[in-house]
C-alpha cells in the first residue's frame, strides 16, 4: 500500500511540473535544450513530447508537425484546433521549400456588410462571439494534405497519440486552469450543453480533462481521414451547430474546402535567406519590409534595446503596418503588388521620411505607392529532424478559445476568424487593426492574417525556425527574434525571451511589455515624440536554431508554458 501511495505521489508531482500523465524516459525537456536529433518547440509539453516521440519513431519533421498539430487541438484548446486554420512552412534538407495555407474562407452565405445594421454601423460582437463569426475551416485538410504529400510515418501513428491524450486525458497546470475558467461563462452562455472544459467545481492545477467526444472526432479522422471531418457525422454536426444560431457554413461549404500549396516569400536580410508566408499572410510582406528598412543601418553598433535602435526599428514597423493595411488581402481574389512592395526601390521611398531624431506621426504615414514610377488566441510550433528537415507552423482560432462555442457531439471549438476581415473597411478588428477594400468579406474568400511561419538560412543552410501568435504582434514578434538572433549575436532561448516592443501604425502607439523597459528607455523614447502604453506581454515565440557543430537548440519563450522536447 506505502509503495502504491509513493508511485501516485510521484505521478502527481512529475504531472504538476510538466502537466504531463506518461513519461517516456528517452525524451528530453528544457529550454535552451540542445539534440542532434532535431527538436519539437510548441506551446504545451504534452504536444512537443509527442512530437518528439515521432521523431524517435523514425518520423520526420512533417509528421512531427502534424502529430504535434492534433495534439495541441487536445491539449491547448486556447488556440490549438482541428475548428480553425494556419500555415505550414516546410522546407526539406534537399532545400525543397513550400507553404501550404489552410487558412479558413468565408461561407459561400457571406456578404460583404454581413455584420452591418440597418445604419451602416457595426453590429458589437456578431463577428466575434457567434456562429457567424466562424469561417470554414482548414485545419484538418492542411494536415492531412502536408503529411501526405511530405510524411514518412502511416497516418494512424500521427493522429493515434492525440486520440489517446484527449481519451485518457492530460493534467492541466495553473496557468491553463485559469484560463479555462476565466472562459466558464461565455462557455455555459454560448453552448446547448457543457462542454468537456467545464466542471462542476473551478478548474485547478493537477486536474485531469478528458475530452471523449473530442476523441471519437479523432477516431473518425484517423480511420476515414480527410472524408471523417469534411463528409458525414461530422460535417453534418457543423452545420447542425450553425442552425442553432445565425452560422452560414453549409454542407458545401465543408465538402468544398480545400487548402491551397503556395510559394513562400524570400527575402535577403544582410547574408541570411528569410522564408516567409505569403498572402493571404500578412505578416510575411511586413517581416520582410521591417527587415529591409532597418537592413542599411548597423543596428549591432547601436546595441539592443538603445534608443536609435528601438527608434528605426518602431518607425519600420510604423510603415509595414500602414502597407498591410491598405494593400493585403486573398491573393486568389485581388491584385496585390508584392514584388514592388519588398523592392529595394520601394523600401528605400517608404524610409526617406524616417528622422533619426523624431518620431513620425501614423497620421503622416500612409500606405505607400509601390506602383508608381521611379520609386493576440494563436499558436506556433517549430520542428526540425535530424536529417535538416524544418517545418515552422502557425495556427489559430482567431479570439482565444475562438468564438467559445463548441460544435455539439463533436467535442471542438469554432473558429471567430470572419472578425479577420475587413467587416466595414476602416473599422478596426479585435486586435485593434484597420484594413482596406483588399480584405473586404466575400464568399469563398479567405481573411488576411498576421500569422508569419519562418525559416531563416544563412549561406544556403538551416539557421533559425521561428514564429508566434499574438494577432498584429506576430510580425512584430518575429522581427525582433530575427535580429536579436542576427545582429546581436543572442542565442535562441535568449533572443525568444528578450523584452518586446510593438507599433502597428494605428493606433499611434507604442507597446511596452510591463516590467521590461526601465523609465529613462521609456523617456527618451517619449522625447522624441512617440506615444507609449503597456501590455501585458508580446507574443509567445517557439524557435529553432542549427548551431555551428549541426546541432540544434530549441527555445521555448518563458511566456506562457511553452515547451522543447527531443530525444
Amino acid at each position: 500500500m506505502r509503495r502504491y501511495c509513493f508511485l501516485i505521489f510521484i505521478a502527481v508531482i512529475s504531472g504538476c511540473n510538466g502537466y504531463r500523465i506518461k513519461h517516456p524516459g528517452s525524451i528530453s525537456e528544457g529550454p535552451g535544450l540542445i539534440s542532434r536529433n532535431g527538436i519539437v518547440v510548441s506551446a504545451n509539453s504534452e504536444a512537443s513530447r509527442i512530437g518528439a516521440e515521432i521523431l524517435s519513431k523514425g518520423g520526420n519533421a512533417i509528421d512531427a508537425a502534424v502529430a504535434t498539430g492534433f495534439a495541441l487541438a487536445v491539449c491547448y484548446p486556447e488556440a490549438g484546433n482541428i475548428g480553425g486554420g494556419g500555415f505550414m512552412l516546410i522546407r526539406l534538407a534537399d532545400g525543397t521549400t513550400e507553404i501550404i495555407d489552410y487558412r479558413e474562407k468565408a461561407p459561400l452565405g457571406a456578404s460583404r456588410d454581413m455584420y452591418l445594421d440597418g445604419s451602416d454601423n457595426v453590429i458589437v460582437g456578431s463577428s466575434t462571439e457567434t456562429r457567424l463569426a466562424s469561417g470554414v475551416p482548414g485545419s484538418v485538410d492542411g494536415m492531412i494534405e502536408a503529411h501526405k504529400k511530405y510524411g514518412r510515418l502511416p497516418f494512424k501513428d500521427i493522429i493515434q497519440p492525440a486520440i489517446d491524450l484527449a481519451e485518457n486525458g492530460y493534467i492541466i497546470g495553473d496557468g491553463q486552469a485559469n484560463s479555462f475558467n476565466s472562459a466558464r461563462k461565455e462557455f455555459a452562455d454560448r453552448n446547448v450543453k457543457m462542454p468537456a472544459l467545464v466542471k462542476d467545481s473551478l478548474w485547478k492545477e493537477g486536474d485531469i480533462v478528458k475530452q471523449s467526444e473530442l476523441a471519437a472526432t479523432l477516431r473518425q479522422i484517423r480511420d476515414k481521414g480527410r472524408e471523417g471531418f469534411y463528409s458525414g457525422r461530422v460535417a453534418e454536426m457543423i452545420v447542425s451547430e450553425m442552425k442553432r444560431g445565425n452560422g452560414l457554413i453549409t454542407i458545401k461549404d465543408i465538402e468544398s474546402y480545400r487548402p491551397v500549396w503556395r510559394r513562400p516569400l524570400v527575402g535577403k536580410y544582410h547574408n541570411y535567406t528569410v522564408i516567409t508566408a505569403p498572402p493571404p499572410s500578412g505578416g510575411g510582406i511586413a517581416l520582410l519590409q521591417m527587415l529591409m528598412m532597418v537592413d542599411k543601418y548597423k543596428l549591432n553598433e547601436s546595441g539592443f534595446h538603445s534608443i536609435s535602435s528601438m527608434h528605426l526599428m518602431i518607425e519600420a514597423e510604423r510603415r509595414a503596418f500602414a502597407d498591410r493595411s491598405f494593400f493585403a488581402g486573398d491573393p486568389d481574389f485581388v491584385s496585390i503588388p508584392v514584388d514592388k512592395l519588398i523592392s529595394k526601390e520601394y523600401i528605400s521611398e517608404r524610409m526617406s521620411s524616417f528622422n533619426a531624431d523624431k518620431a513620425s506621426l501614423s497620421t503622416d504615414i500612409a500606405h505607400g505607392e509601390p506602383e508608381k514610377k521611379a520609386s493576440e488566441e494563436t499558436t506556433h510550433y517549430s520542428v526540425t529532424d535530424r536529417e535538416g528537415n524544418a517545418v515552422s507552423t502557425t495556427t489559430t482560432l482567431n479570439g482565444t478559445f475562438g468564438n467559445c462555442i463548441f460544435v455539439d457531439g463533436s467535442g471542438f471549438l469554432l473558429n471567430n476568424e470572419m472578425d479577420d476581415f475587413s467587416v466595414k473597411p476602416g473599422f478596426p478588428n479585435m486586435y485593434g487593426l484597420t484594413g482596406g477594400e483588399a480584405n473586404s468579406i466575400e464568399p469563398g474568400k479567405r481573411m488576411l492574417s498576421s500569422m508569419t511561419p519562418t525559416i531563416i538560412l544563412r549561406d544556403g543552410k538551416l539557421f533559425l525556425v521561428t514564429g508566434s501568435p499574438g494577432g498584429s504582434t506576430i510580425p512584430t514578434t518575429v522581427f525582433q527574434v530575427v535580429v536579436n538572433s542576427v545582429d546581436f549575436g543572442m542565442n535562441i532561448q535568449e533572443a525568444v525571451d528578450a523584452a518586446r516592443f510593438h507599433h502597428q501604425w494605428m493606433p499611434d502607439l507604442v507597446y511596452l511589455e510591463n516590467n521590461s523597459f526601465d523609465s529613462v528607455t521609456a523617456r527618451k523614447l517619449e522625447c522624441l515624440g512617440h506615444h507609449l502604453t503597456t501590455r501585458s506581454h508580446i507574443g509567445s515565440v517557439n524557435a529553432i536554431m542549427m548551431l555551428d557543430n549541426g546541432s540544434f537548440q530549441g527555445g521555448a519563450d518563458r511566456r506562457g508554458n511553452n515547451s522543447a522536447a527531443s530525444y
